[in-house]
């Protein structure tokens, strides 16, 4: 599992799909978020802009990544 650092929270999940290069912009990650191949928690999650906390974990591709608040 991958840690993704964030220096505030919330952060919009498309964001962090984007910005952690899972996407090379975010039209692609709000496109992979709609068509369902995001889980959040464990859950498939189709909200572009849904907000994500530290604790948070997100699946993309097979890969998995955990929030982490910096600081």
């Amino acid at each position: 599992m991958k840690q993704v650092f964030i220096n505030k929270e919330p952060v919009e999940l498309y964001k962090i799909i984007k910005f952690e290069g899972i996407r090379a912009s975010g039209a692609e990650a709000k496109a992979a978020i709609a068509d369902g191949n995001v889980k959040l928690n464990g859950e498939f999650e189709t909200q572009k802009r849904k907000q994500i906390v530290a604790g948070d974990v997100i699946e993309c591709d097979g890969e998995t990544f955990q929030v982490q608040l910096e600081g």
